[in-house]
């Protein structure tokens, strides 16, 4: 399997994209604003969304890409998430106020997108890869995702505060190769991670603890104007343990 980082900052502006990886070439993890690097054809192309979570930074490409193909597919694309967050999504997103309703469109036996739900831990395999989703706590329901291409794993924390369940579930893969993991504020910020359900180096270093198993460990979710500090703070938190930015077209192959 091939993983390319479209996005994976904590805001915009430049070369900086919200979150979305892109899998081989049909398979979408989050639709943040990094979904615009991809050309109308390679868009056309994804057959399958796994959301994180809700919130605006990790879905707001979503109803710009399905306008966008509708017209170019034989087939509806398929959005999974957790229950909670596909009830949001319709709710809020994709509502006939805010967006036309896609899993409608053009009629409800043929839409440009249909939803599917996933339990905590669920395995969706597609030709032979699989994606499950694991813990995440956050300000919303909320979960990342364990990619397995039979090979090697790949784990996203999605956004996540502190989380030992997270950890249960990340110990017990075997052939995990890279470990991604937010951290979005400075150590000076560590009342509003925690306000916000997200993690500071601080944080990070008490929840990477928890891991015992090996993995390369890169860094998502960095807000942009403090994204060199972050990661000082984590080299000094972890005692250089080699974690490292994730940075945007950043590919890896497992």
């Amino acid at each position: 399997m091939r993983l390319k980082v479209l996005g994976c900052s904590g805001g915009i502006g430049g070369n900086l994209h919200t979150t979305s990886f892109l899998i081989d070439r049909d398979i979408l993890i989050d639709a943040g604003t990094g979904v615009g690097e991809l050309s109308l054809k390679e868009m056309s192309e994804i057959d399958h969304i796994f959301i994180t979570h809700a919130h605006m930074d990790h879905i707001c490409s979503l109803p710009l890409l399905m306008d966008s193909v509708g017209g170019m597919r034989a087939r509806p694309v398929t959005v999974y998430a957790a229950q909670a967050t596909l009830e949001m999504l319709q709710r809020h997103i994709f509502n006939w106020e805010i967006w036309p309703d896609f899993s409608e469109i053009p009629n409800v036996a043929h839409p440009v997108m249909r939803y599917q739900a996933m339990e905590l831990g669920e395995v969706i395999t597609l030709q032979g890869r699989k994606i499950s989703s694991v813990p995440a706590v956050h300000a919303v329901p909320a979960v990342g995702y364990h990619i397995d291409s039979g090979e090697a794993s790949l784990v996203f924390s999605g956004d996540t505060c502190s989380n030992d369940a997270l950890w249960r579930v990340v110990n017990q893969i075997a052939n995990l190769r890279y470990l991604i993991i937010e951290t979005a504020f400075s150590n000076a910020e560590k009342q509003l991670a925690v306000l916000s359900q997200h993690l500071c180096p601080s944080l990070l270093s008490e929840e990477l603890a928890k891991f015992t198993g090996q993995a390369e460990i890169f860094i998502s979710h960095l807000k942009p104007d403090e994204a060199e500090l972050i990661m000082r703070e984590i080299e000094m938190c972890l005692g250089g343990s080699g974690a490292r930015m994730l940075i945007n077209n950043q590919e890896f192959i497992f």
